[in-house]
């Protein structure tokens, strides 16, 4: 189903399941106006299509003792294709690293998100894995002093 085919059933059908993973068919079905069939067949190919990926349940950082977000910007020596996929490959195995994302645009290659108990463990990952990736030239780390905005949905105002 491409997004040009998307209607504004579509659309509720996404609000509502990013709201609520947990939300049944009925709900959902009483929530968009269609009886629970035809929402049952059109999540399905909503999923088929692929533009629902996958259905997660959202913990809380600071419940599970993660307080700290730390961003990290990290330069290589090279972008060359070895150095780059060496770097994913070693950067992946981390469950610390929530997210990585090669950048243009500032004086960093990467950029990770990163959640940590403390400052000792942020210490310990710095020192004895991010800086023993071969390749890596630099590193800046910023810490998060207050969370101001969190989404996990996406936007679908484009959608009509």
């Amino acid at each position: 189903m491409p997004i040009k085919k998307l209607d504004r059933i579509d659309r509720r059908i996404l609000e509502e399941i990013q709201r609520n993973g947990n939300i049944s068919n009925l709900e959902l079905a009483d929530i968009v106006g269609l009886s629970p069939s035809p929402c049952s067949r059109r999540v399905r190919q909503l999923e088929e299509a692929g533009i629902i990926d996958r259905q997660v349940t959202l913990l809380n950082q600071d419940a599970l003792g993660l307080p700290l977000t730390v961003f990290i910007h990290v330069s290589l020596d090279k972008q060359l294709p070895k150095i780059l996929e060496n770097f994913e490959s070693k950067i992946s195995t981390y469950s610390e690293v929530q997210e990585c994302a090669l950048i243009t645009g500032g004086d960093a290659d990467y950029l990770l998100k990163v959640l940590m108990p403390d400052m000792s463990y942020y210490e310990r990952f710095l020192l004895k894995e991010l800086n023993q990736i071969d390749g890596v030239s630099s590193i800046r780390t910023s810490f998060v002093m207050r969370r101001v905005l969190h989404r996990t949905e996406l936007p679908l105002s484009h959608i009509k």
